[in-house]
């Protein structure tokens, strides 16, 4: 009897850890790429904590679930949504609250300053520009990946920037039309 009491979220769970294991991912690159412990998410998975719900819409995101599936995990958390009936495709409320939409920006923002920081998990890139009060840095962006992306990322830079500083021994130009009738 005591059992049942002991993982209210199975469902949940369950789902969460079959999206994962249908990701092809570890438990650790998913902890790493929502920023939580190991051991909170394996509660998760366990059905033993519910994820709040920026945790949940992170692992939504994170699988790029497409929305009946968005839907059952909102289900199984018991987060009731209801979606603005004057907007059926607009966006979704939880509990009244508003949410904040970001529209999709491309724009390059430059930096001064990265700060980085490493565990076992994975990388988080913090780009700054020193335009925060008092000359202060200020976060423009922030980039976490595995450590394995990070050293890819690393390897396609280091090649990109000799190509760039060595046009020659990639680029090949054509001459003009004219050059081989030239007379000397």
């Amino acid at each position: 009897m005591s059992n049942v009491h002991k993982s209210p979220f199975a469902a949940l769970g369950s789902a969460l850890r079959a999206f994962r294991q249908r990701s092809k991912e570890s438990a650790a690159e998913l902890s790493s790429a929502i920023e939580v412990t190991d051991e909170r998410l394996a509660r998760f998975e366990n059905g033993q904590l519910r994820p709040s719900e920026d945790i949940l819409e992170l692992m939504i995101s994170h699988f790029d679930l497409p929305d009946l599936e968005a839907d059952k995990l909102w289900d199984l958390a018991g987060y009731k949504w209801k979606i603005d009936a004057k907007q059926a495709d607009g966006p979704r409320v939880a509990n009244n609250q508003p949410v904040m939409l970001m529209p999709f920006d491309a724009r390059v923002v430059y930096t001064d300053t990265v700060h980085v920081m490493v565990n076992n998990y994975g990388v988080i890139m913090n780009f700054m520009q020193g335009a925060g009060p008092n000359g202060q840095p200020l976060a423009v962006s922030r980039v976490g990946m595995s450590r394995e992306h990070a050293k890819s990322v690393l390897e396609v830079l280091q090649r990109t920037l000799n190509e760039a500083d060595n046009p020659t021994s990639t680029t090949k130009f054509l001459q003009p039309p004219d050059a081989d009738n030239k007379s000397v």
